[in-house]
């Protein structure tokens, strides 16, 4: 078993990775701060927005990586607390230490946790994720109906206790980190990726 102080410094370590913006660690090779575009959001979506898919793309793949990294180093060390370091590297993303505690919303980190984690759940969670996208072109819905699915997969899964609660506490954390979206939303005001909407376009055609 690993003492306290090996799970503190995995939970440490997981929330420095974390705190790994990969908007802003690339926006710097490019010479640009995407929180100051935008939506001033230091995510995958806004970078699409402001710099383009492939730049978006690279965002994606550290913000993921980085989930991915400290649910693995966390299995080697202290694997019952592996749920416990996903979280921490999401809150990171959130709240990173390097860039001034301005980060992204969690999403990307948090799919990184469970590719590590509970691989059979992210299939079912992008299938959420992309059949609201291509309804309705919002990204923000989209994503926090996505995660919203992570109990009933926990249920029909016969999870543990800390799976459990990594499942109820991801849609939790995700509709607070996206609540402007959901007021925004509310409003009528949020932004909709019209080319996105795959499924309106079919049906006015029809």
């Amino acid at each position: 078993m690993p003492g306290a102080l090996a799970i503190a410094l995995i939970l440490l370590l997981a929330y420095l990775l974390g705190s790994l913006s990969g908007s802003l660690l690339l926006g710097r090779l490019r010479g640009v701060d995407v929180r100051t575009l935008g939506s001033g959001n230091a995510g995958g979506t806004n970078a699409f927005r402001t710099q383009g898919w492939r730049f978006a793309l690279g965002v994606v793949v550290v913000d993921v990586g980085k989930g991915m990294l400290a649910a693995w180093l966390a299995l080697q060390v202290a694997p019952a607390w592996a749920y416990a370091a996903a979280a921490a590297a999401v809150i990171g993303h959130v709240w990173p230490l390097w860039h001034g505690f301005r980060g992204g919303k969690g999403a990307a980190t948090a799919v990184g946790g469970l590719l590590v984690l509970w691989p059979m759940a992210v299939l079912p969670l992008l299938l959420v994720w992309v059949l609201v996208l291509i309804s309705t072109g919002y990204v923000g819905l989209a994503t926090v109906l996505a995660a919203c699915t992570l109990p009933l997969l926990a249920w029909g899964d016969g999870a543990g206790p800390a799976r459990w609660a990594f499942a109820l506490a991801v849609p939790l954390y995700l509709v607070f980190t996206h609540r402007g979206n959901l007021q925004r939303l509310r409003a009528g005001t949020e932004s909709r990726f019209e080319r996105a909407r795959l499924l309106h376009r079919w049906w006015t055609k029809a």
